[in-house]
């Protein structure tokens, strides 16, 4: 148990899924009164394949949904017991997924059935007939792996840009991608809404996000990180952490401890 109300059990992908989801996740939650998060931007994708009842999400009811990448931040509600399990995709994961061009789910998170259609119906049947969280999640990868490698191939020149946007943090021009490829700017970018959902600027963004939000966490001061992670400046770290995570680096930066005897 994590929190009062939230229970989970993880598990690693097995080797073939593992170049496109990081994580495996049965969970139950069930709260005296209803819980409200913010979901801040990730370098990645999220399936919900859920039973019980619906939370909200944007605004909208639902059970069982797929997300795309986002360049911003979802507001979700839980206000009744639910249950299922949370797969993380990489974008080429949710790229061979669901079979489409990942720019029709950016900033979306439709429900299953308009995505996966019958897959999705009986994914979430066969789910919620297991009662045993390892088993659920064993079969959640058999499942999964069957349809993602049944999906259409990942460009392995977007991948190869990909992984040079997240070695470097996402602290990386758009045009030295292109140069390196040798693409227009304007062929890299639709490479990009097929395979990953968001223009590689908005992506590195997201990933750069990330890597200050880790390094605020590990105690590095918003200074260092707004110089290592590559912000004009702290206003303009302050304006990317509004934006991707409904947040503040003030809010997620350690205050240090107080001095033995201060009051």
């Amino acid at each position: 148990m994590s929190e009062p109300g939230f229970a989970f059990v993880e598990a690693d992908p097995s080797p073939a899924l593992r170049p496109y989801v990081t994580r495996l996740m049965a969970y139950r939650e069930c709260y005296a009164a209803p819980v409200t998060r913010v979901q801040a931007a990730m370098p990645g994708a999220v399936l919900i394949l859920g039973f019980g009842s619906a939370l909200e999400v944007g605004g909208e009811r639902l059970t069982s949904f797929g997300s795309g990448l986002a360049d911003r931040f979802t507001i979700t509600r839980t206000a009744e017991p639910t249950e299922g399990v949370e797969v993380y995709l990489t974008p080429f994961g949710a790229r061979r997924l669901y079979g489409v061009p990942m720019r029709h789910l950016t900033n979306a998170t439709p429900p299953v059935e308009a995505t996966l259609g019958a897959w999705a119906r009986t994914a979430v049947a066969r789910l919620a007939e297991t009662p045993s969280w390892p088993d659920r999640l064993a079969l959640a990868d058999r499942l999964l792996t069957e349809r993602i490698l049944a999906g259409p191939e990942p460009d392995p020149r977007v991948r190869w840009a990909w992984a040079r946007l997240l070695r470097a943090g996402g602290d990386l021009g758009v045009s030295s991608l292109a140069d390196s490829l040798g693409w227009s700017h304007r062929h890299l970018v639709a490479r990009f809404h097929d395979q990953v959902g968001l223009t590689p600027k908005a992506a590195a963004r997201v990933i750069r996000f990330g890597r200050a939000t880790h390094r605020l966490r590990a105690g590095a001061t918003i200074a260092q990180v707004a110089a290592e992670c590559g912000f004009y400046d702290q206003a303009h770290m302050n304006r990317e952490f509004r934006t991707l995570g409904d947040t503040t680096p003030g809010q997620i930066c350690p205050r240090p401890a107080p001095a033995s005897g201060a009051h």
